[in-house]
């Protein structure tokens, strides 16, 4: 009873402290405004299968995407394991679904086999990232936390498979000396592929011995998957979690397509037709594209939360690749660490949005960032849960100029010549003939 006590007091903490870290990220989302989204629930259906589950455009890479898929298949197959852990936890039992037969000696078997290939994996992308020479894993954004993130949850995935197959090894072992205890729950030898070559180093171990590695690895497995899932909410690794309602919400419109401000759009439907019904304007001042995150769509927010920190969105932008100081994927982060401060901030001030003299424009992404941006979707294009960078930053670049009136010079130019000229050359319509023949 003592074990099963300690078991229902770890299952509440967990259980307590990712239900408060749900709702602070959903809390900090629905900060953004209100979006309108276009496409049917067909359609968004139709993406999300293709692309969260079937992880559609993660094969650009086919090797990251291969090794990719073993995690992926690892962490949803052999987490059906953690059920049969739960009830055993719970009512003291020992495989408590060992007595279905061959379906469950197939499945132990096949939760071994990816086990394996899972710690496989885990290793391939640990020296990957760490001893390799990929320019995405080695850029500025990635110092520090974010880089310590990644490799934290590769070595836990790699101790917590090893776990795994450690419980398996001492089982197989126990199999072999008392087959006739009636307290043993035995396990046919097939259920054991992998692990019953991993027992070779226990072999010689004391019955009790075996019985005192096997609870180690238990506990140390539950405790693991359940430490993971809490990390996870505060990690990049969320994306397990919301690359299925990114993908679902993602813009379905043509690539690149830029959504026009409905504020103005109504006022120049007034100005060419004073008899055009349109929505009446909102109470009170709206402002003019976003200077913090809370003027960011909700869509954005969850974007932000989403990002993967894979950097294929910063190793396809055009502007990147030239030197220039614009990273994709660094107006992800920064997203997501000002919004993430923003609520940290409403968490000490009883939950109420309080001005910290800082914002999301300039403090995080910079002006020069910005107009850095070629607006060519690139980055969208190459993410592989469809988030969408140019949205924030064509945000961002409108209320510099709408509301702040700042541009290049080289922009500020091409307004005055549309504005004097009605096109974007410093020539008169005039000689609009001249200039359109050459």
């Amino acid at each position: 009873m003592i074990a099963q006590i300690a078991f229902v007091l770890l299952l509440a903490t967990a259980s307590f402290f990712i239900f408060k870290r749900f709702q602070f990220v959903k809390r900090n989302i629905l900060l953004g405004r209100d979006v309108q989204l276009a496409g049917e629930p067909s359609q968004r259906w139709s993406t999300m299968i293709r692309v969260a589950l079937g992880q559609g455009k993660m094969f650009t890479r086919p090797f990251a995407a291969v090794m990719h898929l073993i995690l992926y298949a690892g962490f949803i197959i052999i987490n059906i394991e953690v059920l049969e852990i739960l009830i055993d936890g719970l009512f003291g039992t020992h495989r408590v679904f060992a007595g279905i037969g061959g379906l469950y000696t197939f499945l132990i078997a096949t939760f071994e086999v990816l086990a394996l290939l899972v710690l496989v994996a885990c290793v391939v992308f640990l020296v990957r990232r760490n001893a390799g020479s990929i320019k995405r894993f080695t850029m500025p954004e990635l110092k520090g936390w974010p880089q310590n993130d990644a490799n934290l949850i590769l070595i836990t995935e790699i101790l917590l498979m090893t776990a795994f197959l450690t419980m398996n090894a001492c089982d197989y072992q126990l199999n072999q000396i008392i087959i006739k205890d009636a307290s043993h729950t035995y396990v046919s030898d097939a259920a054991f592929p992998i692990s019953s070559i991993w027992s070779g180093v226990l072999e010689g171990s004391s019955q009790n011995a075996l019985h005192l590695i096997e609870r180690f690895c238990w506990w140390f497995h539950i405790i693991g998957i359940l430490a993971f899932i809490v990390y996870l909410s505060y990690s990049k690794h969320l994306h397990i979690i919301l690359a299925f309602p990114n993908t679902y919400y993602s813009k379905l419109q043509a690539p690149g397509t830029l959504n026009n401000l409905q504020s103005v759009t109504n006022e120049v439907k007034l100005m060419l037709d004073p008899s055009a019904q349109v929505p009446p304007p909102p109470d009170g001042p709206q402002r003019f594209g976003a200077k913090d995150v809370n003027d960011l769509s909700w869509v954005n927010l969850m974007n932000a939360y989403s990002c993967t920190e894979c950097g294929r969105c910063t190793s396809e932008c055009p502007a990147n690749q030239t030197g220039k100081l614009l990273s994709p994927r660094k107006i992800m982060m920064d997203t997501r660490d000002r919004l993430e401060e923003v609520g940290r901030s409403m968490d000490a001030s009883g939950g109420e949005w309080k001005e910290d003299g800082k914002s999301l424009l300039r403090d995080y992404i910079t002006e020069e960032e910005l107009w850095a941006c070629t607006s060519c979707n690139a980055c969208t294009e190459a993410c592989p849960i469809n988030i969408n960078p140019l949205d924030i930053i064509i945000d961002l670049r409108r209320y510099l100029i709408m509301e702040e009136s700042k541009s290049p010079e080289s922009i500020t130019v091409m307004f005055n010549n549309i504005e004097n000229n009605g096109a974007p050359w410093a020539m008169s319509a005039m000689d609009r003939d001249q200039w359109r023949n050459n």
